[in-house]
């Protein structure tokens, strides 16, 4: 079946459009009933109505309802009338509409009302959206950060931040806490404690965004409407994808430096191997920080370089491209340290199954003839980067991509499409490195524009790409990788920037978190090389 069809439960499921064509193979899958939320004069009624839908399900012996809803103005009766439709008609149902999200919306409506959540806690599920002047989804690094910005050039202006964690994480000190060279809870706080004072937190999570309406639908069904929107709830790290991964992270040998409590798990595993096999991974791209799993890979053996057990450990970093780092210039000098650590070099080898009690990793490998065969590989220790995507909310939406990302202007930052929104961070569609370096940047270039786009000016503040990576090739030495679109080197000392220097680390370890905590976050734009940083210091 070609449909991308969610099972809510064993009764439930959505999907979106579907055709009379679909409607075979539906029933062939087991569903019993269809429910149409997708109103048939949305987008000029150009696709399948509701009767000739009704009519083939009769055909096929499928139960048929139409439910249709404005995707801007979903409400408690709308959950009410699905409710008593999942008590009438023969399960297993599926429901759909133009993407899935609409339905799925409903079917949170039905189970909201159904448990009768807390007001306090549900909040309202009505067609009555509360009105922001600027909403930003997310608060990582790259909303805290422009929220921030924005706040330091306009102070009154009135920003809601949507998401719903409560702890915030600072995560390029986890490769450090991975090797045993910095403590994991100086890279947490309370969101609390992080998120501007002027900023109003929403703690849910956005789980669709309405452009054509300037809406974003809540996860408790609520509508929030936006003048501005800035969309930066960064990536989704896919463990799932790799079969086998979920049931033995953290044990087993198996780890992940991309996961705040596993990262102590890394250095546990890193001090106590004495011999074996040691398999580090990265899937393709794009991936947030694209150093980190080399990076993990090089503190590692130069413990057991230190430890004068090296020689008795085969390590092998497998990466599913064609390149160990994707700035030609930067290549030289990482060789040399494989050399020196005497790893071997898998290319085009990706990570797709594990099986931790058997201590066993399966890997997808392109050999000469451009064939792709599954190869078996046993370790004693096994550290993952699992491949990363846009969450669905964005994936789903108007404002993505073909590959799922916002879509966003690679200089201005702002949609190709929608005139106001923007996105920085992970999530963006830009080429650039996905590091917080980047998102340093970009804050101050999306502040700007956006206060230029509400006064109606030209966007003037233009993003060159830059990102940055700290190699940190051995404890005590790193690599400053700086670059921005096309591998342009953008270094900002002037020091040959290949060379593994001692200055490096101290600002990896030592600068750089205290510059995210104290100035980033607080909107105070040091080297952000921009004419509006220099008025606000």
């Amino acid at each position: 079946m070609n449909l991308n069809i969610i099972k809510h439960s064993e009764l439930f499921s959505t999907a979106g459009q579907i055709g009379m064509e679909d409607l075979s193979e539906i029933a062939a899958a087991g569903y019993r009933s269809v429910i149409c939320n997708r109103p048939d004069a949305e987008d000029g009624g150009r696709h399948v109505s509701s009767g000739e839908l009704a009519a083939a399900c009769e055909r096929l012996g499928l139960a048929f309802s139409y439910l249709p809803a404005d995707a801007t103005h979903l409400s408690k009766e709308h959950g009410a009338a699905l409710r008593r439709l999942l008590v009438s008609m023969p399960p297993p149902i599926l429901a759909f509409c133009r993407t899935g999200n609409r339905s799925t919306n409903i079917f949170r409506l039905a189970n909201a009302a159904e448990t009768a959540a807390p007001a306090s806690q549900a909040g309202p599920a009505d067609d009555r959206p509360r009105q922001f002047e600027v909403v930003i989804v997310g608060a990582g690094a790259a909303g805290i950060a422009v929220a921030a910005s924005l706040l330091r050039r306009a102070p009154n202006m009135q920003i809601v931040m949507i998401d719903p964690a409560s702890r915030h994480y600072y995560q390029p000190a986890w490769t450090l806490v991975g090797g045993g060279a910095y403590a994991q809870k100086k890279t947490v706080r309370p969101m609390a404690s992080v998120i501007p004072e002027r900023v109003q937190w929403l703690q849910r999570s956005a789980v669709e965004f309405l452009p054509d309406h300037n809406r974003v639908r809540l996860d408790d069904g609520s509508l929030i409407a936006y003048q501005q929107l800035i969309v930066c709830p960064g990536l989704r790290l896919a463990w799932e994808k790799i079969e086998g991964l979920e049931q033995t992270l953290g044990r087993n040998g198996v780890t992940s430096n991309y996961r705040y409590e596993l990262a102590p798990y890394t250095w546990q595993l890193v001090s106590q191997l004495k011999q074996g096999k040691a398999l580090f991974c990265q899937p393709a791209m794009p991936i947030k920080c694209a150093g980190a799993p080399q990076k993990a890979m090089y503190l590692s053996c130069d413990h057991w370089l230190r430890r004068g057990v090296l020689d008795k450990i085969a390590v092998e970093f497998n990466i599913a491209g064609v390149a160990l780092f994707g700035v030609p210039a930067f290549v030289p000098p990482l060789m040399s340290y494989v050399k020196k650590y005497q790893a071997q070099l898998a290319f085009e080898s990706n990570l797709v199954k594990v099986d931790g009690d058997r201590k066993l990793a399966w890997f997808d490998v392109k050999d000469r003839a451009g064939n792709i065969v599954r190869q078996e590989k046993s370790f004693d220790m096994l550290h993952v980067v699992p491949p990363q995507v846009a969450p669905d909310a964005v994936r789903n939406s108007p404002l993505a991509n073909l590959d799922g990302w916002c879509e966003v202007d690679p200089a201005t930052l702002r949609h190709v499409r929608y005139r106001n929104v923007f996105a920085l961070g992970d999530i963006s569609s830009t080429s650039n490195a996905k590091t917080v370096a980047a998102v340093r940047k970009q804050a101050v270039v999306v502040a700007a524009n956006l206060l230029s786009a509400c006064a109606g000016e030209p966007l003037s503040a233009h993003y060159d790409g830059y990102g940055a990576c700290p190699l940190t090739v051995e404890k005590g030495k790193a690599i400053l990788a700086e670059f921005g679109y096309g591998g342009k080197l953008l270094p900002t000392f002037p020091l040959d920037p290949t060379i593994a220097r001692r200055s490096n680390w101290l600002l990896k370890t030592t600068v750089l978190p205290w510059v995210y905590w104290t100035l980033m976050l607080k909107g105070r734009e040091w080297l952000t090389q921009s004419s509006a940083s220099k008025e606000h210091p």
